[in-house]
């Protein structure tokens, strides 16, 4: 929360509208924080958008890799831990790329490291991760700020796992804000795009592909002594 508040802040003006998106916008039973608190000062129109109805859901989405609203629709689109569980990335990138107008804006954040949680769990995205998913959706990477566990004071390239958990270090995230620029007509985008999100919505989720026995989600119990 703290790290969308500042990507609100440097990119939105008070003294302007947005069309706003929030991808991803569900709120869990007992969850208080969420993205609207974020812009209580801010003059928005403010979309939530989730495959799953409830809480904070204006439009549920029919389609896993199918935003319901019109292309060139929206200023702004933010996101904010949702892309770690999206089995294909690369199709959702190309989506929120459609509905944003010329020069909006894409504000995400997503973990860099962390425990296994929900039912699916599929990324943990450094910087590099960003610039992939810019390159995917022809946007503009305007920013970029990971969470990196500690360094190693003998070799500050290397991190020092056994500190891991200290506070401040167990979890980390990934921020970044794109733009989109003004594209320019290209046959090969639209194909891209055709063909990436035709088999994303065929494919679904991973139900078809289930985990082999035996595989572990979490890092085993050790002792204290450990």
């Amino acid at each position: 929360m703290n790290l969308m508040g500042g990507f609100i802040a440097n990119n939105l003006d008070r003294k302007k509208h947005y069309d706003l998106l929030d991808f991803g916008s569900f709120i869990n039973k007992g969850q208080t924080l969420n993205h609207r608190q974020l812009l209580e000062e801010y003059d928005v129109t403010y979309t939530g958008v989730d495959i799953q109805a409830g809480r904070n859901v204006d439009i549920q989405m029919t389609q896993p890799y199918k935003i319901p609203v019109p292309s060139n629709s929206q200023d702004v689109v933010l996101s904010g831990q949702v892309f770690e569980h999206i089995p294909f990335p690369w199709a959702s990138i190309l989506e929120i790329a459609r509905v944003l107008r010329t020069g909006g804006v894409f504000m995400m954040t997503v973990p860099s490291r962390g425990h296994h949680h929900s039912t699916y769990d599929c990324w943990r995205y450094y910087p590099d991760s960003m610039r992939a998913l810019a390159a995917q959706a022809d946007l503009t990477l305007v920013r970029v700020k990971t969470d990196w566990p500690p360094r190693q004071l003998e070799s500050p390239q290397r991190h020092d796992f056994h500190q891991i958990d200290l506070a401040d270090h167990y979890w980390g995230d990934t921020g970044a804000v794109f733009r989109k620029p003004r594209w320019r007509p290209s046959p090969r985008r639209a194909v891209n795009r055709y063909f990436t999100l035709q088999r994303a919505n065929r494919i679904g989720d991973l139900s078809a592909h289930p985990r082999p026995k035996g595989t572990r989600l979490n890092a085993p119990k050790v002792a204290a002594s450990e």
